[in-house]
């Protein structure tokens, strides 16, 4: 009897360990079906991304004038600077655009040029931009959510040319460097990367002064249900994934879609580079690293060529965009306003964010102003204007169309 005892736990162990194996090996190998997962157009997601067209580069002609110091600096000393500001067109061209947020005028001395000065409106809301910028509550935010970026890296620590990738999304100010570093010393220290660039210049970055455990969260492990993984704890997250009407997966790729949500959640925090690059265990952590990326940002979604800067210097290579590629329940690809834009799926809700981060509120407070024209000198939304002219062209369309049906239609005796 104790023999057959015997036996039969080792049988019971040996089935345990073989489980065991089988788990891990599960998570060794890439199971990712050969589908195609095709790209469907989600409207809310363009809408979102397309609301913000020319705001980057509108801010930032902002910034540039109320740095004059008159506050009205001549138009030909603006319209050099094209490249730098991004502009679509030509500064003037870009500046009579938006009447509601820039003014063209001459000053009254002989032979003068076109000088450009901010509205009063946008001049209002600059300095309560300013006043919230300032805010201390804001300022540690941003802090703690430029450290996690930095924590996301094994160094702890990024060059500038990726950090000012994101200074936009980020929320950083334009002038970071010296009017905001600077007040959080227990946070940042500039350092040298330790390579040189292209120009045979030595490259600076920014470095974390010490491993901050308390921002070591990422934003889906907050309040996620922990169950056991093979003995140790990890927290089961299964992403959300919302796709568009019209978006129908393959059967094998809902399966392996399945099985890949069950696998163990690494923190983005987490070192996982010792997990086999092809494996779905290794894309789960990459997945997670976008994730969070995309959840530090204010606007939750940026170009798609920050995203691969930063996964090929982080050394993901590929991978990145692999993840984006596989997961389009996750990450929307847009291709509105001249450029491609990853936004996270699950922070909106159609086309609105859920969570509106303050700053946010400011920046939609120029997009109003940005939408709105003169129309015989009355402010009318241009959308709405946009709109009512698209009828009159469908209305003048149909009337064309039938006076060409009345026109070959037999005549009656």
């Amino acid at each position: 009897m104790g023999s057959l005892l015997t036996e039969l736990t080792t049988m019971v162990h040996f089935a345990t360990i073989t489980t065991a194996i089988h788990h891990h090996l599960r998570r060794q190998i890439r199971t990712f079906v050969n589908a195609r997962v095709k790209w469907v157009r989600d409207p809310y997601l363009d809408a979102a991304v397309e609301k913000e067209k020319n705001l980057k580069s509108l801010l930032s002609l902002k910034n540039l004038i109320i740095s004059h110091p008159s506050k009205a600096p001549p138009l030909r000393t603006i319209s050099p600077l094209k490249p730098q500001l991004n502009l679509p067109t030509t500064a003037l061209k870009f500046i009579q655009n938006y009447p509601f947020v820039f003014k063209t005028f001459r000053p009254p001395i002989p032979l003068s040029t076109l000088h450009v000065k901010l509205t009063p409106n946008v001049e209002s809301l600059h300095n309560d931009e300013t006043l919230f910028l300032n805010l201390s509550h804001y300022r540690k935010d941003l802090a703690q959510r430029l450290a996690k970026l930095l924590m996301l890296t094994r160094a702890n620590r990024l060059p500038f040319f990726v950090i000012n990738r994101f200074k936009f999304d980020l929320g950083l100010p334009h002038d970071y460097l010296l009017s905001f570093l600077p007040e959080f010393p227990e946070y940042f220290q500039i350092c040298q990367m330790g390579f040189k660039g292209a120009d045979g210049r030595e490259i600076f970055g920014l470095e974390l002064v010490k491993w901050r455990m308390d921002l070591a969260v990422s934003v889906v492990e907050k309040g996620a249900k922990r169950e056991d993984f093979g003995g140790g704890k990890r927290v089961h997250i299964r992403y959300s994934m919302n796709l568009p009407r019209g978006f129908d997966l393959q059967k094998k790729v809902k399966i392996w879609a399945e099985e890949w949500q069950n696998l163990p959640y690494i923190s983005p925090y987490e070192d996982a580079f010792h997990l086999a690059p092809n494996t779905d265990q290794a894309e789960k952590w990459t997945v997670g690293v976008i994730h969070e990326l995309l959840s530090l940002l204010i606007s939750k979604k940026t170009e798609r060529e920050n995203i691969y800067c930063l996964g090929d210097y982080l050394g993901f290579g590929i991978r990145f965009r692999k993840a984006l590629a596989h997961h389009p329940g996750i990450f929307y690809l847009s291709n509105k306003i001249r450029t491609h834009t990853i936004v996270l799926r699950e922070a909106f809700n159609k086309n609105i964010l859920i969570e509106k981060h303050p700053l946010m509120r400011m920046r939609n407070k120029y997009i109003s102003l940005m939408t709105k024209v003169l129309r015989r000198g009355i402010p009318i939304n241009a959308a709405a204007l946009r709109h009512r002219k698209r009828l009159a062209s469908v209305k003048a369309a149909n009337s064309k169309r039938m006076k060409q049906v009345k026109s070959i239609a037999p005549k009656e005796d």
